[in-house]
């Protein structure tokens, strides 16, 4: 599912902003960036963001901003300086140089005065980190609950359609059994001819074939993941992978069902109803 969200928290004169974006994904795939010399807090961020969401593709953004002057540190190089001074002087007199050396012919000299940076303390980062993260999820959070209810809404329109074609089904199988039956001895009779047909034998083939064409399991079925799909709706908990199984599983129903009636009217169904399976399973895929 789609959303954006942005946090913001300070600290000691720095500011940590937070930009977190989420597009579809069949599973949580996180990309975090973050400035290097907070990088030990990635684990920590990753942790956080999936313990919040459940599947999609995650960017996190994270930057500092401000004063960080306390982490950098200058550092001289006394015995290159003594070297280099040395060297100033050799010079100096072997050319008969006049003046003193000064600091202002030391300060370009290569590697002299060299710039280390020292470890911001991640545990008290991590405090105004957590709280911009929290922020940001949560923004994130509340536009991914609107598409979520948009989409709770297509998902019963289409499943009402489904149920529509299953009670279609269920309605016609009577009809279609009686059909068959009536053709089925029209064929006999064309066969044997003048030749006298037994009414038991005759109703046990009835029988037989009316008992081939029951989908009476399957309708009841159909209806039981029918209501268990809209009770996973409801539920706060993720559901994404629950429902995309139990499509499966209405296509393995469905599947069943058009093969035990050879009917071309409810094989048209059939087809329908597969259409508005993949429907339901091209939204299922957007659903945490």
């Amino acid at each position: 599912m789609t959303g954006f969200g942005r946090g913001e928290a300070h600290v000691d004169g720095r500011t940590w902003t937070v930009e977190i974006k989420t597009v579809n994904h069949r599973f949580l795939d996180q990309r975090i960036i973050l400035p290097r010399s907070v990088s030990g807090l990635e684990d920590r961020v990753k942790k956080m963001v999936a313990a919040r969401l459940d599947r999609g593709r995650v960017e996190v953004n994270i930057g500092l901003h401000g004063d960080a002057s306390e982490a950098v540190r200058l550092q001289v190089n006394m015995g290159l300086a003594r070297q280099y001074h040395d060297c100033l002087q050799e010079i100096a007199g072997e050319f008969g140089l006049a003046g003193e050396i000064g600091v202002s012919d030391m300060l370009g000299l290569r590697d002299l005065i060299s710039h280390q940076e020292e470890g911001l303390n991640l545990d008290q980062e991590w405090t105004a980190l957590e709280v911009a993260l929290t922020s940001a999820l949560y923004e994130c959070d509340r536009m991914r609950e609107q598409e979520g209810r948009a989409l709770k809404e297509d998902l019963l329109q289409r499943l009402q359609s489904f149920t529509y074609l299953v009670k279609k089904i269920e309605n016609d199988i009577p009809e279609i059994v009686q059909i068959r039956q009536q053709e089925l001895r029209a064929r006999i009779e064309k066969l044997l001819g003048e030749v006298d047909l037994d009414p038991a034998r005759l109703a046990q083939e009835a029988a037989y074939m009316a008992d081939k064409a029951d989908v009476t399991e399957e309708i009841v079925r159909l209806g039981s993941h029918v209501e268990q799909f809209e009770n996973f709706l409801d539920s706060d908990e993720p559901v994404g992978r629950r429902l995309d199984f139990l499509l499966q599983e209405f296509l393995r129903e469905v599947n069943t069902l058009a093969s035990k009636i050879s009917n071309g009217s409810i094989a048209h169904l059939g087809v329908e109803m597969k259409n508005e399976i993949e429907k339901l399973r091209e939204q299922v895929q957007n659903i945490e």
